[in-house]
């Protein structure tokens, strides 16, 4: 079983969940890399929280070799990076958006598994970001819902081919969080008053109520768990 402190790297962690997530992993004593597509934001944010950036593109094949090659071993691979774009219904959402959409979440999701699967220690960890929307439709997110429910597939499927060599492969699942990403609709007291009603525990997530189920899947307390998705949504799905 690996020890702290581990190498962790974190996809999308310039900013919001993924930010959150690598201080997180930082507080618990691992050596924390922020891979990100915006340089200066990743290199502001891994300032800020005592970690390293790399530039990182997830849906460029090339980027994430050259990431890969940088980086070598890893203990743990944290797929958080994710877009979303826009929305409206599938048959008026914008093919560039769906396009871009596919590109990151399910297409740099997998370039990163195939990636790094090789390079995590065995014994390590792999922790992909999904989302309820995956299993619970919203109308006018139809293009991002079916990404996530990608990124469940592909993480049932990881953990059954990396089970030999004791590599867990699990995802969270989020409601709605309060990050920069949300800030359209969550500034809106109408629209977050809305998205509220539909939660029974009545609130928005904070970043800080998801980071630790993160860390907490990547560990040895959870040595005995693979191939789950995860839901943090204060109980949307049961309703």
């Amino acid at each position: 079983m690996t020890i702290s402190p581990r190498r962790i790297l974190v996809t999308g962690g310039a900013s919001g969940l993924g930010r959150g997530i690598a201080a997180a992993f930082r507080e618990a004593g691992d050596e924390v890399i922020i891979g990100d597509v915006n340089a200066e934001a990743a290199t502001s944010a891994a300032t800020e929280i005592g970690a390293t950036a790399i530039t990182l593109d997830i849906s460029d094949p090339d980027s994430v070799a050259a990431a890969g090659a940088a980086l070598g071993r890893i203990d743990a691979l944290v797929n958080n990076a994710g877009v979303v774009l826009g929305g409206g219904t599938q048959q008026e959402v914008p093919l560039e958006v769906f396009d871009a959409a596919v590109a990151v979440n399910i297409r740099g999701t997998f370039l990163m598994l195939r990636e790094f699967a090789p390079r995590l220690t065995d014994g390590g960890a792999i922790v992909n970001t999904s989302s309820i929307g995956g299993r619970q439709p919203t109308p006018g997110m139809g293009h991002y819902e079916m990404t996530k429910a990608a990124v469940d597939a592909m993480t049932r499927t990881a953990a059954i081919e990396l089970a030999g060599r004791r590599i867990r492969v699990n995802a969270v699942a989020p409601g709605p969080i309060l990050t920069p990403l949300t800030a359209g609709f969550a500034t809106d007291p109408e629209a977050r008053a809305a998205w509220e009603a539909r939660i029974p525990l009545g609130a928005i997530a904070e970043v800080e109520q998801v980071a630790p189920l993160v860390v907490f899947l990547a560990g040895p307390g959870a040595s005995h768990i693979t191939g789950v998705s995860v839901p943090v949504d204060g109980g949307q799905l049961l309703v």
